[in-house]
């Protein structure tokens, strides 16, 4: 299952969204935008319509950042393409269905209840260099149902 996951930047600060306290998945929980890719689009073109979708915003510079093999313990899992984008205004729409649009300095992003791999996912978005190529990772839970998410590159990944 392909999906998108985009972190839209503005200056100093990221867009996130506080997931509604209804939502099945990731409840109360701060995320980036995205869903999942149409049969008729490619990753790229999904994240730039689900921003659109979620935010009002046509961000530019998109950027692929990561892709992640995500095992959800099915058949198949969840293939992950994850962006960054930049927005010229904060304006963005406060009608969202999934959650609360909130922009976030940097600087406090790691204080906010995120779902569960974005501290270790956002901190190396943020340190990232635009001409990086995009980060591979495998994401998967132990027996503890705790995530483990192995870079390739990274020592054991």
């Amino acid at each position: 299952m392909p999906r998108t996951l985009s972190f839209v930047l503005n200056g100093d600060a990221v867009l996130l969204i506080k997931r509604g306290a209804d939502r099945q998945v990731f409840p109360n929980k701060y995320n980036g935008l995205g869903g999942h890719v149409e049969r008729d689009e490619d990753p790229a073109t999904s994240a730039l319509r689900e921003i659109e979708e979620e935010s009002g915003l046509r961000p530019h510079s998109l950027r692929l950042r990561g892709i992640h093999n995500i095992d959800a313990g099915g058949a198949t899992g969840i293939l992950l393409f994850v962006y960054t984008a930049i927005s010229e205004t904060r304006k963005a729409r406060g009608d969202c269905p999934e959650g609360k649009l909130e922009w976030i300095e940097k600087g406090r992003v790691f204080e906010l209840d995120l779902v569960e791999d974005l501290p270790e996912l956002l901190a190396r978005i943020f340190a990232m260099n635009d001409d990086e190529p995009p980060a591979q990772a495998h994401v998967s839970y132990d027996q503890a149902d705790n995530i483990v998410l192995r870079f390739h590159g990274d020592a054991g990944g």
